[in-house]
């Protein structure tokens, strides 16, 4: 078994000192012999270097939706415009079901009623109502006061009443049921102020659900008040339940009042978060540390932006996460967190015809000549002339120039105007045809192939992330496609020329045209196939003609029909 390195026999446009790599798997299995890609040392001249380099596209892929790149807005998000955090809350259902009032710390009150079970030397059961005084009246031993007592404490205390006149073999069982319900008045700054009937034990977020909820521009999700007889028994600050889970379970009475406050000032927290919200303050400012714990980051988060009004003027600071969380943020500003790290690392794919693992890891500015070095081929079986790559951003923009042609083709034919009839009823046949040509082009997707073979010589490109370096294995066949009979594959034989596979294939369709031929190389180059040497893996493609008598109209259906087929390697029928 004999491995030999790619670099080795290829030839670059230019000398290249080999830089270390970092590879994903160090471990190379091979099996049989391996040979490496072999070209003459021969540098392209200086002319269709210079013109191929152009054609490079060494702009780093960039996501741009992320906070890391591209423009930042010039006024800062107005707080007033985002929705508040929490707004979802009462979408949930929490009217759905009044509480059954179980609750072990439930405080007992007049009109509940308690069920007294005594067995033994004295038998008694009955269910006995709470009056107006908070006593219940136990047979044999009088009135007995439970109002303001639990369930444990409703117990011991009939148990004492009972035992006090019975004091041997008697069993007792207490059960607090028929809980008296309550109404409750909430108003403020909730949806639809009212009264609303519950149980004591209901949560504040039942009464406030049934009231639609908190208004969403100007209630306070952090300020929310109990009343009762014009004092406040609790306040609620549901920040605590929406990131916590907890949330103050005051007892209601018969008549109290929930309050739900204006809104407090509020910061705009926006960029690389789950969710961009407006965060409601307690008082005028929050620290960096308390707002991180109230948002939600997105992994990666690496850089804050701090944008509001000061004393001395509009401020814009952009800090490290760490230093944010020691700043000051106050009312009205604008807070933009920003996965904004570049990775020193990228990630390429190899396919085809060599040995090894399928993805590399390299250093940002890895070029092509140092990925491969490192990756032996089989013996005999590679096409080292037809090294090809595939990136994203060749991809787009493809398809970008694509849907550029073909809205210029719409605009110019589509709207054009007809001075008689019969010139009337010919644009309306070719707008048919043109629209079904543009639904039909627009389905096909780029290759986003990027050519870097050329007459046996391999462009030093530098790497991005997200390549596909593809090998391709040597080919003994010629494919033939596009307006033929019998579109297939056929062996290759020297001697041969286009018409002659052509014929094989069963001649052209009556849509063909026959003075554009393209071949279509195993590296991704289009060639006319006039003046083409054809060579094993090859492709043929015969391009259809343009079914309209009007020159122009067929000179930019031509065109663009060369456009899809460089890009996609599909003659599109018309």
């Amino acid at each position: 078994m004999n491995a030999i390195r790619l670099l080795k026999r290829l030839s670059f446009k230019r000398p290249l000192a080999v830089a270390s790599l970092v590879i994903m798997s160090s471990a190379v299995s091979t099996t049989g012999w391996a040979q490496s890609i072999s070209l003459p040392n021969t540098i392209l001249p200086e002319g269709q270097a210079r013109e191929q380099q152009e054609q490079v596209d060494d702009t780093p892929r960039a996501d741009w939706r992320s906070g890391t790149y591209g423009p930042v807005s010039a006024q800062p998000q107005n707080p007033d415009e985002l929705p508040p955090f929490g707004a979802n809350l009462f979408s949930g259902g929490f009217r759905g079901a009044m509480g059954d009032g179980l609750n072990a710390s439930y405080q007992v009150k007049p009109g509940d009623q308690i069920t007294v079970r005594a067995w033994g030397a004295f038998e008694f059961e009955r269910v006995l109502p709470v009056d107006a005084q908070g006593n219940i009246f136990i047979p044999g031993s009088g009135p007995l006061n439970v109002e303001g007592q639990n369930s444990q404490q409703v117990e011991s205390s009939v148990r004492g009443a009972i035992t006090s006149v019975y004091p041997e073999n008697v069993q007792v069982y207490t059960n607090v049921q028929g809980i008296q319900p309550v109404a409750v008045f909430v108003t403020g700054y909730v949806e639809n102020p009212g009264r609303f009937a519950g149980t004591p034990n209901d949560s504040v977020l039942y009464f406030l659900d049934q009231a639609g909820g908190i208004d969403q521009d100007l209630g306070s999700y952090r300020q929310i008040r109990v009343m009762r007889n014009d004092r406040t028994v609790a306040t609620v600050d549901l920040y605590d339940f929406l990131i916590n889970g907890s949330i103050a379970r005051p007892q209601f009475e018969d008549g109290d009042t929930i309050v739900v406050e204006e809104r407090g000032p509020a910061i705009a927290v926006g960029g690389d978060v789950h969710r961009e919200h407006r965060y409601e303050l307690l008082g005028n400012q929050l620290s960096g540390a308390e707002l991180v714990n109230l948002a939600r980051l997105r992994s990666g988060v690496s850089h804050v932006l701090l944008r509001g009004n000061r004393e001395d003027g509009p401020i814009a600071q952009y800090f490290p996460i760490d230093m944010f969380y020691g700043q000051t943020i106050r009312s009205g500003d604008e807070v933009l967190f920003s996965a904004d790290k570049r990775s020193e690392t990228i990630v390429v794919e190899v396919e085809g015809s060599y040995y090894g693992p399928s993805r590399y890891a390299l250093p940002r500015d890895a070029r092509l000549s140092e990925l491969l070095d490192a990756i032996p081929v089989p013996e005999n079986m590679t096409a080292v002339e037809s090294i090809s790559l595939q990136r994203e951003s060749v991809r787009q923009q493809q398809q970008q120039s694509m849907e550029d042609s073909l809205r210029r083709l719409e605009t110019t034919y589509l709207s054009a105007e007809s001075s008689t009839n019969e010139e009337a009823q010919i644009r309306a046949q070719e707008a048919e045809l043109i629209q079904n040509f543009i639904e039909r082009a627009r389905e096909l997707e780029p290759s986003g192939r990027l050519v870097v073979a050329y007459n046996d010589q391999i462009s030093d490109i530098r790497l991005q992330d997200g390549d596909v370096i593809t090998i391709p294995e040597l080919s003994d066949s010629m494919l033939i496609s596009g307006e033929v009979l019998v579109p297939q594959a056929a062996v290759f034989r020297p001697g041969m020329n286009v018409i002659d596979y052509i014929e094989s294939a069963g001649g052209f369709t009556n849509r063909a045209d026959e003075d554009h031929i393209l071949v279509v190389r195993q590296n991704g180059a289009v060639e006319n196939a006039r003046n083409v040497n054809l060579r094993p893996g090859d492709e043929i493609l015969v391009m259809p003609a343009a079914p309209t008598h009007n020159l122009q109209l067929a000179s930019t259906l031509t065109q663009i029909l060369f456009q899809i087929a460089v890009a996609t390697r599909v003659a599109v029928d018309l």
